[in-house]
């Protein structure tokens, strides 16, 4: 019952009245009186942050600031995978020999997530990882290895929230959510995909970085606002690092994998 009334709510509020509206908002410059409070209720740091607070013109520039570059260091092992993003495991694991995975007790397929028969059966017997953005954490994607861009496209209309009750309650949030896909091929010859998960009302990812080529640690594009980054390898791949669990909190070029 909850999760049919969680989802009639959210229908009867997502639309493109809504997303505009508050696009519109905070992209305007009577916004920027919203970020001192922004900051205090989410409680963000801003000692890293390359402007000062009172310098941003709009509340849309301060989502998307960037950051100093020592204040994210980037994990230098020659097989490490990265977080490409500041953001909070949500979950991790192996994908079946069917193509399906687990985030909260709701099963999804790989065909869905990838929308393509074909490229889905390349991770079957692969693995996955959920990272959650909150609105809260520095919103710029960067590349999680060094690789080659193989394809790149985007797939879904409308975004829905992907926050615990999003991905809880919701209808296929991940899987159904407005993405884009860059598939890459990694040193070892072995492909990931990198999923980029638009967030309910302010459905918008922006690459800033148009190459062929990705480096691990290169920033390539970033959220308007909180969203969530899938990751998904091919069979006997990677492994995990043992300091990854859910709940765990992750900076941007810190270790979360390493290729075999």
């Amino acid at each position: 019952m909850r999760e049919r009334l969680y989802q009639t709510m959210i229908e009867l509020t997502n639309g493109k009245w809504s997303s505009s509206l508050i696009r519109s908002f905070t992209q305007s410059k009577i916004s920027k009186h919203m970020i001192p409070s922004y900051i205090k209720y989410f409680n963000i740091s801003t000692q890293d942050m390359i402007q000062k607070s009172n310098d941003f013109t709009t509340l849309h520039d301060f989502f998307i600031r960037k950051v100093k570059e020592d204040s994210r260091p980037i994990d230098k092992g020659t097989t490490s995978i990265i977080s490409p993003v500041d953001a909070t495991i949500e979950t991790f694991g192996d994908i079946t020999e069917d193509g399906l995975f687990y985030v909260k007790q709701k099963t999804y397929t790989l065909q869905d997530m990838l929308g393509s028969e074909k490229i889905a059966s390349s991770f079957q017997n692969g693995k996955y990882i959920v990272l959650y953005l909150s609105p809260a954490e520095y919103h710029r994607i960067h590349s999680p290895v060094d690789g080659k861009i193989l394809r790149q496209y985007i797939l879904g209309e409308k975004s829905y929230p992907v926050n615990k009750w999003g991905l809880q309650f919701g209808k296929q949030t991940i899987s159904g959510n407005y993405r884009m896909l860059t598939e890459l091929e990694m040193p070892n010859e072995k492909k990931c995909i990198h999923i980029k998960v638009g967030a309910m009302f302010v459905n918008s990812i922006e690459l800033t970085n148009n190459s062929t080529v990705w480096n691990k640690g290169e920033e390539v594009g970033y959220f308007s606002f909180g969203s969530t980054v899938v990751m998904l390898f091919e069979a006997d791949s990677v492994e995990f690092s043992s300091k990854v669990h859910p709940g765990k909190f992750v900076r941007m070029g810190e270790n979360v994998a390493n290729m075999l």
